[in-house]
C-alpha cells in the first residue's frame, strides 16, 4: 500500500528535514524530481506557464549535464532549482564519502542549497553532514505518480486527497510517471485554485 501522506512520526524522527511549511497559509509548493528530461519536463513548463505557477525542480545533474537548454528553460521561466545528487543515488547502501562527493558534483551545477535525496532515503550520517550546508526538503504528500500501476485518476486523487496549507507536494518529470503526471496535474492545479490555494517556490 503507498502511503500518500508522510507520517507525522517521520516528522518528528526527523526534525530538521522541511516537510511542510505554515499550515495557517493557504500556499502549496508544487515540486518535481529527477529531471531534467526530453518531453516531460517541457511539457511540465507548459503546463505551469499556462496556470503561471512557478514550481521548484529537484534536477539530476547528469541530466542537466545530457539537457543544459531543458535546465536553463527552468531558470528562465523562474522556478526554483535543487539538487537530487548527480546520479539519483540512493543513500542507503551508499558510502558516506561517495554519497558527498555526488551531491557536491550536483551542486556545482544546481547551484542551490536545495537538497531532496532520490528515494527520500538517507543514512542519519549523511543527513547530519548534508544539513550544514543545504536545506534538506523532504514532502508530506508524494503523488506516486511513478507507479506504474497506479492509474491516473488515482495519481490525481493521491495529488489532492491529504493536500493542505503548506503541503509540499512531489510529482515527478521522469518517463515512467508521463502518462500519470500529463492527467493529475493540470486536473490537481485546477482543483488546488478554485480551492483558494496560491503557489510558491521553496
Amino acid at each position: 500500500m503507498n502511503i500518500v501522506k508522510s507520517p507525522v512520526w517521520l516528522h518528528w524522527l526527523l526534525p530538521h528535514l522541511t516537510w511542510h511549511h505554515s499550515r495557517h497559509e493557504k500556499i502549496i509548493y508544487l515540486t518535481f524530481d529527477d529531471g531534467p528530461i526530453p518531453d516531460v519536463t517541457p511539457q511540465v513548463l507548459n503546463i505551469l506557464k499556462k496556470y503561471n505557477i512557478q514550481a521548484s525542480f529537484f534536477c539530476v545533474g547528469e541530466n542537466i549535464v545530457k539537457y543544459p537548454e531543458i535546465f536553463e528553460q527552468l531558470r528562465i521561466d523562474g522556478h526554483r532549482i535543487g539538487n537530487h545528487t548527480f546520479n539519483h543515488l540512493k543513500g542507503w547502501g551508499t558510502s558516506l564519502k561517495k554519497y558527498l562527493e555526488n551531491v557536491e558534483k550536483c551542486h556545482q551545477y544546481t547551484q542551490s542549497n536545495l537538497f531532496r535525496p532520490p528515494y527520500g532515503k538517507c543514512t542519519p550520517q549523511q543527513f547530519r553532514k548534508l544539513r550544514k550546508q543545504y536545506k534538506i526538503i523532504m514532502w508530506d504528500v508524494i503523488t506516486y505518480d511513478f507507479d506504474t500501476q497506479l492509474s491516473p485518476q488515482d495519481c490525481y486523487n493521491n495529488a489532492i486527497q491529504f493536500t493542505t496549507n503548506g503541503s509540499i507536494v512531489v510529482f515527478h518529470d521522469n518517463v515512467k510517471a508521463l502518462p500519470r503526471l500529463l492527467y493529475a496535474l493540470p486536473k490537481a492545479i485546477e482543483y488546488w485554485l478554485a480551492a483558494g490555494y496560491e503557489f510558491r517556490t521553496l
